[in-house]
């Protein structure tokens, strides 16, 4: 019977001969043979002898020490260590000791490269290839300062990432904000500690990308890192990320990123070999692993959030790819990690021997698990807001009758059924009454009054409430619950809106004649379209900075989800960019989120795993099982599922799902179930080990059983992918029932407690700032005294806005006018309308109690000098046409700078139309009095 050693050591000679290793026996030697030898049981002497003696090039270079599975290897280190000690000195060596230190079950094992500082072992995938440890054997050594008035002795040695990393340049500052600096600056410092994994959680918009660009550069740079692979969760992101390198302009140079090194976008299964970056899914990576030519374009573009990761708990089975080595990679960073290492997929990136940097702006507890609790940088929303970086949100609800409590129709009415596949409607009249919840709405019921009177509200309440004063619709994303759902939204927006097809457009995974990329950079740069229904194609990482409105007309149960798909709105933007495509835009100050289905409110969870939401989609059940994964809990979901796809068959369809898969359905879940029987596993434990009835088998023989039962009782699913796609098309040709009966209502619209709570705690801390400042700023003193004891003068207005703009307030007019508005809009007016300095009186004097209405100073400017030109007609004083357009031209150099002066007659417009002497021509003597005369009365 074959021992647990001798099975650990046929293990260690297929993976070293994978790796490009040729073994040998030592009484057989012939260490010149190739380029990695692998000697077994080679002796040396009082050392006693090593499991494998491992020759570069003819040299001696590294041991392994096997050990049958299960051995804690940790406390092997002390023995490999030994044996890398005791080469006989007629025996050519690299490096004495030996620097390559393996130790190994053939299940797992443990790497120690000696060359590195504070060497210390780490786990690795599989072993490393000859050619790679000459490449680390010839390397360049480091010039390192003196210790203690001697030269360093490891400025002698071969020099590695990992020293390189302690070597690293001052970072160039000038072109990073404050957040982007630190997480650099954190993470250049955790990696020369060599700690494997990093986590650095940026807020939406803070630049996170940028911010690894920059620490890219500086890896390969002066790191030295041969090859940076960046994974991002799906395709679209990935072109993102590379105009993110294509943009980058190096710090030391006058050139762009790419123009230094290469950057692969992969679109096929082969890496580049000059390339210095490689951008990748992780769904590519991982077929790239399996060996597959090519993947579909299409399995790249669904969010990892839509696929079986989240569902399934088990790791995707990875086997060691020759073309694919572990160290093709030194670092890896993955963007919005939280999606990318859950479960299904974080065996692909402990797959490669490289740092793991993980990016992300919502992490979750199993993301900090996963990266050690290893969190380099933490910069969430509430700090970017107050630095600038985001801008803070509102929220505004609208609460129907159906959307909360459903409907009925009564039987004899007559409804429309359509069919969900092809979308053809029939009639059909209803033997029994109706009745349906609100969580069937637009999955088996939709109630067109429902969405109508949701869409109707937001277009009644938009101009008057969201964005007061605006008249054009701010560019909106409204999150559907799947792709039907988003046609009935576009098709009766139009009608609300009475709006064109380019006024709102579907983007999603089904989206025709345009490819989504497209669709996405006209709602970024273009005017159209104004509204774009999603369901998840641009619910996270893609990069929208002129949405205003994000509006939520599907339940979301993820709080990960959920903040990402808030993250659309947080960003900022010039105001002259702003316009570009929202000509009536004076800025984005903040956004709105229009919920719809109370997700605010709700009660969000952290992950989506199955045991949380059993209503994981069919979808990604199926994809879950494509991928190999054997989980008991998805094949016992998948079973449930397919027992009641097969009760909802017609018998043509049952055919044809028999000619697909060539068997039955019913047997297909039959053998599913039998699979998740514990007896079953025991009985087939007990058998594959040789054991005798009534023998328990261990716990490991019978997770080895379990899994061999269930992924044969999946394979006609595992392996036909035709067969996975018919189940779902069956499922997607039930009807759905269309209520064109019941009416709709308005329960509720209006900004959200949150929201009013959050302008209460703003309007409570300007007035007290006002009241803490009144004797220090001069503008407080003057508008405090009632009577004015003095003219407040604009360079007073001015010292007042930068007070209130500093840090940490960091108040503007807008943001101060948006919280009145909140509070009490019926004594609120143009809170919308552009604001200028000149504004800041009007909220200071509301804010005081002086005036009853919050009005902008314009338009308090406007009314007084209508009413002063009537009143000078009254008195009989006349002014001729062209006095008339220069008291206007006075009138409105008084809004933007509180006073006119003599002075302001040498500048645009007055000095264009004869300045001073023209208006002493035109107005004599009364010039003087006339000016102080409007100075009081227009800002009284």
């Amino acid at each position: 019977m074959t021992t647990p050693e001798a099975l650990a050591r046929e293990a260690i000679d297929e993976a070293l001969r994978l790796a490009g290793w040729i073994i040998q026996d030592a009484k057989d030697a012939n260490v010149d043979a190739g380029t990695g030898v692998a000697v077994r049981e080679f002796p040396l002497g009082k050392h006693g002898f090593a499991d494998y003696l491992l020759y570069i090039n003819g040299k001696a270079a590294g041991v392994i020490e096997a050990k049958k599975a299960g051995t804690p290897l940790t406390g092997v280190e002390l023995q490999t260590e030994h044996y890398s000690q005791g080469l006989p000195r007629t025996l050519p060596a690299w490096l004495r000791p030996l620097p390559f230190l393996y130790e190994s079950t053939g299940v797992e094992t443990r790497f120690t490269n000696r060359l590195d500082p504070e060497a210390r072992s780490r786990p690795v995938f599989h072993f490393h290839r000859p050619h790679t440890l000459v490449e680390w054997l010839e390397a360049e050594p480091l010039l390192l300062p003196y210790k203690d008035g001697k030269p360093d002795p490891r400025s002698q040695l071969p020099a590695t990432l990992r020293g390189r990393l302690q070597q690293l340049p001052a970072l160039e500052t000038h072109d990073l904000w404050p957040a982007q600096v630190k997480a650099i600056r954190n993470l250049e410092t955790s990696l020369a500690e060599g700690r494997p994994r990093a986590l650095i959680q940026m807020a939406t918009g803070s630049g996170k990308t940028f911010t690894a660009v920059n620490a890219i550069y500086r890896l390969i740079k002066h790191g030295g890192a041969r090859r940076v692979l960046f994974l991002v969760d799906r395709a679209n992101l990935g072109e993102q990320a590379l105009k993110e390198f294509q943009q980058f302009d190096v710090p030391d140079g006058n050139y762009k990123f790419t123009q230094e090194y290469n950057v692969q976008l992969l679109a096929s299964n082969k890496v580049d070999g000059v390339a210095r970056v490689c951008i990748t899914t992780i769904q590519r990576l991982y077929s790239m692993l399996q060996g597959e030519p090519e993947l579909d374009p299409a399995a790249e573009e669904p969010s990892l959030f839509d696929s079986a990761a989240p569902s399934a708990r088990e790791p995707l089975p990875v086997r060691y790819s020759p073309s694919l080595p572990i160290e093709t990679f030194d670092v890896i960073f993955t963007d919005e990690c939280h999606r990318s290492i859950y479960n299904l997929w974080r065996q692909v990136l402990e797959y490669f021997d490289a740092f793991l940097v993980g990016l992300t702006a919502t992490p979750s507890k199993q993301t900090l698990g996963f990266f050690h609790q290893n969190l380099v940088m933490e910069y969430g929303h509430a700090q970017a807001v107050a630095d600038g970086v985001n801008v803070d949100f509102d929220v505004y609800r609208i609460r129907t009758e159906i959307t909360d409590k459903g409907s009925h129709v009564e039987a004899g009415l007559y409804v429309d059924k359509r069919d969900r596949l092809t979308r053809t409607r029939r009639w059909q009249q209803l033997d029994d009454e109706l009745v349906y919840a609100a969580s069937t709405l637009d999955r088996d019921v939709v109630a067109e009054d429902q969405i109508r009177t949701v869409l109707r509200t937001f277009r009644d309440r938009l101009f008057t409430e969201i964005f007061p004063g605006r008249t054009e619709v701010p560019k909106t994303i409204i999150f559907a619950k799947d792709d039907s759902h988003a046609d009935d939204i576009v098709r009766i927006a139009r009608e609300e809106f009475a709006r064109g097809n380019e006024f709102i457009q579907k983007i999603t995974y089904r989206t025709t004649v345009k490819k989504p990329k497209e669709l996405i950079s006209e709602f970024r740069t273009g005017y159209h379209p104004r509204i774009a229904v999603t369901v998840d194609m641009i619910a996270t990482g893609t990069d929208i900075k002129p949405v205003e409105i994000v509006m939520f007309m599907r339940s979301v149960r993820s709080r990960l989800l959920f903040e990402q798909m808030k993250g659309r709105g947080v960003r900022v933007i010039s105001k002259d960019d702003l316009r570009t495509v929202t000509g009536d835009a004076k800025g984005k100050t903040r956004f709105v989120i229009v919920d719809c289905v109370r997700v605010c409110e709700s009660d969000l969870v952290e992950t989506h795993s199955l045991e949380q939401k059993p209503t994981v989609p069919l979808k990604g059940l199926l994809d879950a099982v494509g991928f190999g994964s054997t989980d008991p809990e998805i094949v016992s979901t998948l079973a449930g599922r397919l027992a009641r796809l097969t009760r909802a068959l017609d018998a043509p369809q049952v055919k044809r799902l028999e000619e697909v898969a060539g068997v039955t359905l019913p047997e297909l879940v039959a053998g599913m179930v039998e699979a998740l029987e514990p007896d079953r596993q025991l009985e087939a434990a007990r058998n594959a080990a040789g054991l005798p009835e009534g023998a328990e088998p261990s716990l490991a023989q019978v997770r080895k059983a379990a899994e061999g039962l269930l992924k044969a009782a999946v394979a006609p699913l595992a392996k036909n992918p035709a067969l996975r796609q018919e189940i779902l098309t069956l499922k997607q040709r039930s009807d759905q029932t269309i209520d064109m009966v019941s009416k709709d209502r308005v329960l509720e619209a209006g900004f959200s407690e949150d929201s009013k709570e959050k302008a209460k705690t703003v309007v409570e801390s300007f007035e007290r700032f006002l009241k803490e400042h009144q004797d220090e700023i001069t503008a407080l003193q003057v508008l405090y005294a009632k009577p004015w004891a003095k003219r407040l003068k604009f360079k007073d207005i001015k010292a007042l806005a930068s007070a209130i703009e500093a840090s940490p307030r960091a108040w503007t007019p807008e943001r101060l006018w948006q919280a009145y508005e909140t509070l009490d809009g019926s004594r609120v007016r143009g809170a919308s309308a552009p604001k200028m300095l000149t504004d800041i009186v009007s909220l200071v004097r509301y804010a005081l109690h002086q005036e009853e209405e919050l009005v902008p100073f314009q338009e308090r400017v406007e009314a007084r000098f209508s009413n002063w030109m009537a009143q000078q007609e009254n008195r009989g004083r006349r002014f001729t046409d062209e006095q008339r357009e220069w008291l206007r031209l006075i009138k409105d150099q008084v809004v933007t700078s509180f006073k006119f002066e003599r002075d302001d007659f040498d500048d645009v417009p007055f000095n264009q139309r004869g300045g001073l002497g023209k208006a002493a021509r035109l107005f004599g003597t009364e010039l003087d009095g006339l000016l102080e005369e409007l100075n009081e009365v227009l800002v009284a």
